[in-house]
């Protein structure tokens, strides 16, 4: 027969500590994950911006905008090639190739020619200012080269002109490249393009 005194009916049953233990669990893991869920949502620009910030960096947004408008180009194109040439990081290649848009001393030297930079040094190629300067002035050079043809700038860019006036200048499509580095190349720019205009329409001017 059960006890019946206070101190047997003051004990709980092993097996509804247990229920009990369970049902606090179950409430604590939900107040977690609303939490959670919570936390993520808030977090989610911030996720986001720094995805974006690897995989599609941009920036000089302000000197991008200031030499396309100035120029008459596409930012997005700037910027695509940027990416395509640097990865938006000051840096000499092993050709000598310089800064954001990545341009010989040489060419410098003829852009500063043709456009009136009579105090230019290789040097002044770090300024980010200068850099985007110079390779906005020499892609602008080679659409009007080309009759607009962005497909043949863009090579021209890489390749150089005499090499896309050899593989069909104004009419070149992406085919008709012979060297597989300059189409991967343009194609990439191409490609890029699209995603500048997708994911930054305020920062480059575009809408």
């Amino acid at each position: 027969m059960a006890s019946s005194t206070p101190a047997a009916r003051g004990r709980v049953h092993p097996a509804t500590r247990r229920r009990a233990s369970r049902r606090r669990s179950a409430l604590i893991i939900g107040m977690l994950g609303t939490g959670l869920v919570a936390a993520v949502i808030a977090l989610k620009p911030t996720v986001d911006d720094a995805i974006k910030e690897i995989t599609l960096p941009l920036r000089h947004e302000d000197v991008i905008r200031q030499q396309s408008r100035d120029k008459n180009l596409d930012p997005a194109l700037v910027a695509a090639v940027i990416y395509r040439e640097s990865k938006f990081r000051d840096a000499t290649s092993s050709a000598g190739a310089k800064g954001l848009m990545q341009i010989l001393p040489s060419t410098a030297q003829f852009i500063a020619h043709r456009s009136g930079g009579t105090q230019f040094e290789v040097r002044d190629l770090a300024d980010p200012q200068i850099n985007i300067s110079y390779g906005s002035w020499y892609l602008r050079y080679l659409l009007d080269r080309y009759d607009g043809n962005e497909v043949a700038a863009v090579a021209a860019y890489n390749a150089g002109h005499e090499r896309v006036d050899d593989w069909g200048g104004r009419t070149l499509t992406l085919d008709d490249i012979r060297f597989a580095e300059t189409e991967h190349y343009a194609r990439g720019v191409m490609d890029k393009r699209v995603e500048y205009r997708d994911k930054y329409p305020s920062e480059l001017g575009l809408d």
